[in-house]
């Protein structure tokens, strides 16, 4: 299935913009009649057909909306610290949008190396790569904010925090429950502060062990993307 982004969809027609018309008519070799799917990012899926096949300025008609397509029972957010390069958090967003993720909440902290983002370019990578996946529920990517305020935001679910120790050998497998809404804290190359999982600890985020191999900043956040995923598939 090949499937479009209509954030702005209102009613029952659709006009796409130049670059999309031009991809669907021209590249697709689509055309009247034809039928085309495309979501608005909130979980509505619609199935339309092409009532006027302008390659600057394609018109669908909504026959059918399948409403909460690919729904999950459970909301997973993760707040992870960019990388220098910024091109590994650009990874990750793209295969966190393809697993399945709801939120993903950057943030900075004592060893960051990097304290702000442009969004611009990283929502057209959660966009494309929703598209791809054939999602209709595009990941909210906030803004980036300081560790404090992150690990003060209210939320209902588990709270873990990933974090290199000795001590620390609990996986998610051993704490977390399918069907539960999950908190995840990725912390930068040089990982928390001891002062920083101190204070996430006192706000109930439950240190977990990620496996036996010290992984990259947006390693672990597949890693632990995928383990919340294929947890709830069972």
């Amino acid at each position: 299935m090949q499937l479009f982004y209509t954030p702005d969809i209102e009613g029952s027609e659709y006009i796409f913009n130049k670059e999309e018309s031009k991809h669907i008519i021209r590249v697709l070799r689509k055309s009247v009649g034809d039928r085309i799917h495309h979501t608005d990012g909130k979980g509505n899926l619609f199935r339309s057909s092409i009532i006027n096949d302008n390659d600057k300025a394609c018109i669908v008609k909504t026959e059918e909306v399948f409403q909460e397509y690919g729904r999950r029972d459970f909301c997973l957010s993760i707040a992870i610290a960019p990388t220098k390069n910024i091109g590994r958090l650009e990874w990750f967003l793209e295969k966190a949008t393809e697993i399945g993720i709801d939120s993903i909440i950057p943030f900075f902290s004592f060893h960051s190396e990097r304290k702000t983002i442009k969004t611009e370019r990283l929502e057209k990578l959660i966009i494309a790569a929703m598209k791809q996946s054939v999602k209709a529920y595009k990941p909210v990517l906030e803004n980036i904010a300081p560790f404090n305020m992150i690990i003060n935001k209210p939320f209902k679910g588990k709270k873990f925090i990933a974090f290199i120790d000795d001590n620390i050998t609990q996986t998610l497998n051993e704490l977390y429950q399918p069907g539960e809404n999950a908190f995840i804290l990725i912390g930068p190359e040089g990982d928390f502060s001891k002062d920083e999982f101190s204070a996430a600890n006192d706000r109930g985020f439950v240190p977990i062990n990620l496996g036996k191999s010290r992984l990259r900043t947006e390693t672990a956040g597949v890693v632990a993307c995928s383990w919340i995923n294929i947890l709830n598939n069972k």
